[in-house]
């Protein structure tokens, strides 16, 4: 059984019997996300703290605000 198939099993056995669908799948798109973003990390698709505040300005500025 492939690794990720493995983890998403192993995610849903570890959440209470009275999950509903909706709950599961909120908690798999979680760990997706929480994946996606090690995975910019480890890529260096990073910013710095600084960076994040231009970009911030930018879009309050663009926005009107």
């Amino acid at each position: 059984m492939g690794s990720q198939k493995r983890e998403a099993i192993d995610l849903i056995e570890r959440l209470p019997d009275e999950v509903n669908t909706a709950d599961i799948i909120e908690e798999l798109y979680f760990k997706w996300q929480v994946d996606e973003g090690l995975r910019d990390v480890v890529e260096g698709r990073t910013l710095s703290h600084g960076e994040l505040k231009e970009r911030l300005a930018q879009w309050r500025i663009s926005a009107g605000r």
